[in-house]
């Protein structure tokens, strides 16, 4: 056998690694407006060098230091200075032509301003019930029992710890437990505090008097076979009528099954549309919005000290470090917002109908043709495209909405797989509900409009569109 042991062995290998700049230059491609200037501010807050202001047209103007104090490494700095200024410039020149071509007044600032302050919390499942525990009435150790109680209720609603288990861990017996739970059960929204889906739709059904009603008896016995729409199972079962099971079926289904949801906890997502599609002189044109967006500069007071002959080498390596730092901070922003101005302008190009006719016209589009055509790598589109929206005259979509395969139909047009599945919520929504369409039957009528798809795609995208197979469909 051979003699194992611990030992260091070098090897040499090559290995790609990206430089803290150009990661930072991809963060902020990928990121929407609205994170990015939250790290614009972490930035401002890090490089004294640089300053947010408004647009102005004072150029940035940079003199050379005296013969003197010009060292070799200062000579070089000083013409990245002016590489900056020229950069400024152009920024500044890109910054207010967009601004021009979408003004924002201060009517504007006010109404965004009223919007934000006007942004409340909603109120929580737990929340809505300690208020509801503290006008109960109980008494204060009742109400100590009510605070454990709904501490173990879950965000649906739902009890999720045994009697046992909470008198172990606190000390109050079963007996005083269930007692509160019983009042905590009768709070609003209906349903709380169940243990499972078949106690919670049973305290719905007898908090409108229905205790013992068809539908109790099915939810109790039969809650699996509803779900299949086994009507005929369960008529058959409880001896009643096939008539009787639809009823109780439609009473149910409109009961909650999750009563905590409306407290959802989820923050509604907000978002800022980056790129505005518009209509001007019957032409669609591209604009970018540039509201959001923080214009930076190099402070005037490091300027002034990099040209006092008095400072400091120290503090002018210090400045020439933060300088850098910030020229390559406006440089990345800068071609972020070309990168996504020059994608968008190609995605009007090839989505022109769809703006005039909407989804039916939408054509098929890959992240592979737009990087071809404006000379980047696949990668940098996907990047320049996530997390960001397209304000349109046909609603707000996320960019990546317009990147879709296709299908070639039979006078040999390719249509997105977005038409395909349009089509197909509009044929269900329109079925006979007694004799739905089937995937194989929809794979026909498809067909017929020149539409080739297999019968598992159709079968992908109902399941992508939540709508159930047609045996569960039918009523």
């Amino acid at each position: 056998m051979a003699e194992m042991s611990i030992g260091m062995v070098q090897q040499q290998r090559q290995q790609m690694l990206l430089a803290p700049q150009l990661r930072q230059s991809l963060e902020f491609l990928q990121v929407p407006v609205m994170e990015l200037r939250s790290m614009v501010q972490q930035e401002l807050e890090r490089n004294p060098t640089l300053e947010e202001k408004p647009d102005d047209n004072t150029p940035l103007e940079v003199e050379s230091e005296s013969e003197a104090q010009a060292q070799a490494d200062e000579a070089e700095f000083q013409d990245e200075f002016k590489k900056l200024a020229e950069l400024d410039d152009e920024w500044r020149e890109y910054f207010r032509q967009t601004q021009a071509a979408r003004p924002y007044s201060a009517d504007d600032a006010a109404k965004r301003e009223f919007m934000m302050n006007s942004l409340t919390r909603p109120e929580s499942l737990e929340e809505h019930l300690l208020y509801q525990l503290h006008l109960s009435g109980l008494s204060e150790h009742d109400q100590k029992v009510g605070e454990l109680i709904i501490g173990s209720i879950n965000d649906d609603g739902f009890l999720t710890s045994a009697l046992e288990d909470m008198a172990s861990a606190s000390g109050y017996t079963p007996d005083e437990i269930a007692h509160v739970l019983e009042t905590i059960r009768e709070f609003d929204p209906v349903g709380v505090a169940a243990r499972d889906l078949v106690d919670c739709l049973l305290l719905q059904l007898a908090r409108l008097g229905k205790a013992d009603a068809l539908a109790a008896h099915i939810v109790r016995q039969h809650l699996n076979d509803l779900g299949a729409k086994r009507y005929e199972t369960i008529a058959r079962a409880l001896h009643v009528t096939l008539a009787a099971i639809q009823e109780a079926a439609r009473l149910i289904a409109t009961l909650e099954p999750k009563p905590g949801r409306r407290f959802s906890s989820e923050e509604p997502a907000y978002v800022t549309p980056e790129v505005l599609v518009q209509k001007v002189r019957g032409e669609y044109v591209v604009l970018m919005d540039q509201e959001q967006l923080p214009h930076l500069s190099i402070s005037k007071h490091y300027r002034q000290l990099m040209e006092d002959p008095g400072t400091s080498r120290e503090v002018k390596s210090y400045i020439r470090e933060k300088v850098r730092a910030g020229a390559f901070l406006i440089k990345s922003i800068q071609q972020r917002q070309q990168t996504i101005s020059r994608i968008a302008v190609e995605i009007l190009k090839v989505q022109q109908e769809f703006f005039e006719q909407g989804v039916s016209a939408l054509k098929p589009l890959t992240m592979a043709y737009i990087a071809n055509i404006i000379g980047v790598h696949e990668t940098t589109v996907s990047r320049a495209i996530a997390n960001k929206y397209m304000l349109t005259p046909r609603g707000l979509f996320e960019m990546k909405y317009f990147f879709t395969p296709g299908y070639q139909t039979a006078d040999g047009q390719t249509v997105s797989n977005k038409v395909v599945k349009d089509a197909l919520a509009q044929m269900i929504a329109t079925e006979d509900t007694a004799h739905p369409l089937s995937d194989q039957t929809i794979v026909a009528m498809l067909k017929e409009k020149g539409m080739t798809v297999a019968r598992r795609t159709i079968a992908k995208y109902r399941d992508e569109l939540k709508i159930l197979p047609s045996h569960l469909r039918k009523s």
